[in-house]
């Protein structure tokens, strides 16, 4: 096992998992169809229903077979973008297959059983992480927006069926709904009393969806992924930063602690080591190595005086 540090993640350029939500025909597999070089994976079969000049290169798997079938490396090479169109009808056909390769999974009225949603959400996230980390690709999941009664309030929540929804967003690095707020088209990344969502790398809160046109291209979400890796660039070089800085703080007062000989220089380093600046975790492992070096010189803290003392 190669144990490696934080900062070489931030360094990564890696794919993105999304999530979109919405009321059907607010626009979501338009706002989907705009990240980088995207496949159009139309569960739905509701291909019509994109402006023809949006539409990107589709299939329309008719099973769950089929569809893996079609998810192969050679099939992929031009594409960036894997958009699963819809997300629940992509559980539907999850369902079936599961239900055929076993009956167990399955009820006498067609649904799943408990077996099967627990059988079909660990599909679901081996699909995500097989198209993620074998095939490489963004991944943007679209979902329909239902409405669900709590107490008074009125929640948005993703139209899934029974269990699932756990899985659905647990590998999720963003997660937006879409609504209407007077004529503009928003997606929202921020948690709220109205729908749970999901942010990260600082895209967050409520952002208004650009109106398409002849000289609009639909680039939306190829945006939002450079935002997206300009912030992780810009967490790298803060890392970089704050590493060198914490390295020149520990010189300084692993410098100082070295010439502690006796009681009078251990007060003066006291003085000293008030005048460092820290960084991460400096001042607990300085303590932590003034500590070992004065109890092997057999000094004591007076109270009183607040000084150091031969033991």
């Amino acid at each position: 096992m190669a144990i490696r540090q934080p900062e070489e993640i931030l360094g990564q350029k890696k794919r993105i998992r999304m999530l979109i939500a919405g009321y059907p025909g607010i626009g979501k597999t338009t706002l989907a169809l705009s990240a980088p070089r995207p496949l159009h994976i139309d569960c739905d079969f509701g291909l019509d229903r994109v402006e023809a000049r949006y539409r990107a290169p589709f299939i329309q798997p008719q099973s769950y077979d089929e569809l893996l079938a079609d998810l192969v490396p050679e099939n992929l090479r031009d594409f960036e973008t894997l958009v699963f169109d819809t997300g629940g009808q992509l559980l539907t056909l999850m369902s079936l297959w599961a239900m055929k390769k076993d009956p167990k999974y399955g009820q006498r009225d067609g649904t799943l059983s408990l077996k099967g949603y627990g059988f079909v959400g660990k599909e679901f996230m081996r699909l995500m992480d097989y198209c993620f980390y074998e095939l490489k690709k963004h991944i943007v999941m679209v979902f329909h927006a239902v409405e669900e009664k709590d107490g008074d309030n009125t929640r948005l929540r993703i139209k899934v069926e029974g269990q699932t929804k756990n899985n659905v967003w647990e590998p999720m690095d963003l997660g937006g709904f879409m609504e209407m707020h007077g004529n503009d088209r928003v997606i929202g990344f921020s948690n709220c009393e109205r729908y749970f969502a999901k942010g990260t790398r600082g895209i967050k809160g409520v952002m208004k969806v650009p109106e398409l046109g002849p000289d609009k291209p639909n680039d939306f979400l190829t945006r939002l992924f450079d935002q997206y890796y300009k912030q992780a660039a810009d967490e790298v070089r803060m890392a970089e930063e704050q590493k060198r800085a914490y390295e020149a703080v520990m010189e300084k007062g692993q410098a100082i602690i070295a010439k502690i000989e006796d009681a009078n220089t251990a007060n003066q380093a006291v003085e000293e080591m008030k005048q460092l600046e820290h960084v991460l975790t400096s001042r607990q492992e300085l303590a932590y190595l003034f500590s070992q070096k004065v109890a092997e010189l057999n000094l004591v803290l007076d109270k009183k005086t607040k000084q150091y003392v031969e033991g």
